[in-house]
């Protein structure tokens, strides 16, 4: 379908068909995709959105692969990763801003950030994923969230036009973002709160990592599975209600944080969704809580799965 593209592409521009998944995400779950790219360029990536979008196939704009699930199975779909150099640079700025491609991981972020004392991005330190999943997602962890240090973001959109969008320009909530369901961030621009010294910025890193490392499973994950109810954390909803260690083959709930599901070893993408259905079930018969899916499902639909 799209092996005529290759001669049109960047010699640096990978695509492959036939791409094994499970490898590329934090839970190791999950089929083949059809067609694999990582392309080098604003142009590459643009020729294999246009010819994806004229063959009716899907695009998926895959980050580390955390806070996905993937089904098992032949995938139709077009999975594009942002991992070329020149999407993981980070630019100084004056005033405390960052320029950062969306393919940086965010460890090297505030690794960047301690390097030249801007404090404040230490929160993001410990997500398994890179800015532009983190800005799709607005991810947060201790009691910080993504958008709060975006000044702009530039993103491709759907139709192949580039747009610099400011935060006010956005529409953004609890692990969302408006613009970016389908658009693809290609850069943001971020603002660091304040600045410290490097010791004083190692001394949170520390701090948020010992509380990971104390509150979280070492075992593969996609991180926390489930939306918070209104007022309420899922991990205690679960955990109050029994439900660690439920399993379905060898998807579990954590025994640690029960807000993670884990692999233990051979998990399969059904065995997940079952133990999903099942842990939700329960916790609405028992309590009349309806959790929602946190995780980004590829390769079918939570509405049809729930």
């Amino acid at each position: 379908m799209l092996e005529a593209l290759r001669d049109r592409l960047s010699s640096e521009t990978v695509l492959r068909s036939d791409e094994p998944l499970a490898r590329r995400t934090t839970l190791g779950v999950g089929g083949r995709a059809r067609w694999y790219a990582e392309p080098s360029s604003v142009d590459d990536l643009l020729l294999l959105s246009r010819e994806a979008a004229g063959a009716g196939l899907p695009v998926f704009y895959l980050g580390r692969g955390s806070n996905l699930l993937v089904m098992d199975g032949p995938i139709e779909v077009l999975v594009i990763r942002l991992n070329h150099p020149c999407w993981r640079r980070v630019e100084v700025l004056p005033d405390g801003l960052l320029r950062t491609g969306a393919g940086v991981r965010l460890r090297e972020l505030c690794g960047e950030a301690l390097r030249r004392g801007l404090a404040g991005l230490e929160f993001l330190e410990g997500i398994p994923g890179t800015v532009g999943g983190a800005l799709r997602m607005n991810a947060g962890a201790m009691g910080g969230w993504m958008f709060e240090v975006v000044e702009s973001v530039r993103v491709l959109n759907g139709d192949g036009g580039e747009r610099l969008l400011k935060r006010e320009e956005l529409h953004y909530g609890y692990r969302h973002c408006r613009e970016l369901r389908e658009a693809c961030a290609l850069e943001a621009v971020l603002r660091a709160p304040g600045r410290a010294e490097a010791q004083n910025i190692r001394e949170v890193l520390h701090r948020y990592q010992e509380h990971r490392h104390a509150t979280q499973p070492k075992e593969p994950s996609a991180g926390c599975i489930f939306k918070n109810p209104e007022g309420d954390s899922a991990g205690r909803v679960i955990d109050r209600l029994g439900l660690k260690g439920t399993r379905v083959g060898d998807a579990e709930v954590s025994s640690v944080h029960g807000n993670f599901i884990i692999n233990r070893g051979g998990a399969t993408g059904t065995e997940v969704v079952g133990l999903v259905r099942r842990v939700r079930d329960e916790v609405w018969k028992q309590s009349r809580v309806e959790l929602e899916p946190e995780v980004l499902l590829l390769g079918a639909n939570w509405e049809d799965l729930l």
